[in-house]
């Protein structure tokens, strides 16, 4: 099942900290299909965290993945309120964030998209990084040998 596809940290490869025999797991791969790094996947939310070019703060794009292997984007969080009111334009309130949360504010998003693959831009200036429950963040930048983008996925082990 294919999911989201990003760029990770190289320092993950080799830590450790590879995927479980079985069950699914987030994907990074390269712009030609290489294999970066798997995350093992304990639960059925991830997140995308990157620093907004207009704002020049962290912003990030929580992921819940879908029974079908697809993953939909269901709550933005940031730690400037314009991030979600301007940038994404959200359709309700911005709302504090709960308590250990990594951003100061949550939001719905406007759309609520399906992907089965995602395409990402993984640049040092946008400090694109993954969020798997359970697991350290995985800096995308340094994963990236050639090109920039990288590709999530969710796949079963």
């Amino acid at each position: 099942m294919r999911a989201v596809a990003a760029v990770l940290a190289a320092g993950l490869l080799g830590s450790g900290c590879a995927a479980a025999d079985h069950g699914p797991a987030v994907t990074v791969r390269d712009e030609s299909g290489a294999v970066l790094t798997r995350v093992p996947l304990p639960s059925p939310g991830f997140a995308v965290s990157y620093r907004n070019s207009v704002y020049g703060t962290v912003a990030e794009e929580r992921y819940r993945v879908e029974p079908d292997g697809r993953f939909g984007l269901v709550e933005l969080a940031a730690d400037q309120v314009a991030v979600l009111e301007e940038y994404y334009a959200v359709p309700g309130p911005v709302r504090p964030a709960p308590d250990g949360d990594r951003r100061r504010w949550v939001a719905p998003p406007r759309d609520h998209p399906v992907f089965g693959e995602l395409a990402i831009a993984a640049t040092a200036l946008g400090e694109r990084t993954l969020h798997v429950p359970g697991h350290p963040p995985v800096p995308l930048p340094p994963l990236v040998t050639e090109g920039v983008t990288v590709v999530l996925d969710v796949e079963e082990n």
